[in-house]
């Protein structure tokens, strides 16, 4: 997926380069809110469905996707980081979310495909509907986000893949939003399933 935004240098000012992050993310939201509605309902309807939750991501990606793993344990979902000594075996029913930038992470892709022989499913979060890693997937929600490997600055200021890593985490929090409403479980609730062993 191509997207072209003008985008100014990084702001001098701390202050300032706060709120133009913000205005980035935002902007990457409201396209998604646009153009990625039935992507995100069915993203929900499949974490929703599974048996068990699974997550992977490469550096700053993967570092988002155990956020959102912690609030799909909160709401009471299994969830597992792929990895982890603690991982058990994905298998039939489970969902594997996975997020690349540009699709073609080598170990990414290569736990979807050992997600899809296991008769798993795939969640993409992506930059890039024609990748590899979208290829995989029963669900793919685009983030219209610079992969890693573009420095033009036209989608976004800040380095590298800074913007789809922070996009990931506010689509996360979004999907666990929904799956809490549509859970009625109160907050209460969630703060029991909380780590007591700080």
């Amino acid at each position: 997926m191509s997207t072209t935004v003008q985008t100014a240098p990084c702001a001098s000012s701390s202050t300032s380069t706060v709120v133009q992050i913000a205005e980035e993310i935002s902007g990457v939201a409201a396209r998604i809110q646009h153009d990625e509605t039935a992507a995100l309902e069915a993203a929900a309807d499949r974490i929703r469905g599974a048996r068990r939750v699974f997550v992977h991501g490469a550096g700053r990606s993967g570092i988002a996707l155990r956020m959102v793993a912690m609030r799909l344990m909160h709401l009471g979902l299994e969830a597992h980081v792929v990895g982890e000594a603690t991982a058990p075996a994905l298998g039939e029913g489970d969902l594997l979310i996975a997020a690349s930038g540009s699709g073609t992470t080598g170990s990414v892709v290569r736990v979807a495909e050992a997600t899809r022989s296991a008769g798993g499913e795939v969640l993409a979060l992506t930059t890039d509907d024609a990748s590899p890693l979208a290829a995989l997937a029963t669900t793919t929600v685009v983030v219209p986000a610079a992969a890693k490997s573009d420095r033009s600055s036209r989608v976004t200021a800040q380095y590298a893949g800074s913007l789809f890593e922070q996009s990931v985490l506010v689509v996360g929090d979004a999907l666990f939003a929904v799956l809490w409403h549509r859970s009625g479980q109160d907050r209460d609730q969630l703060k029991a399933r909380h780590a007591n062993l700080e």
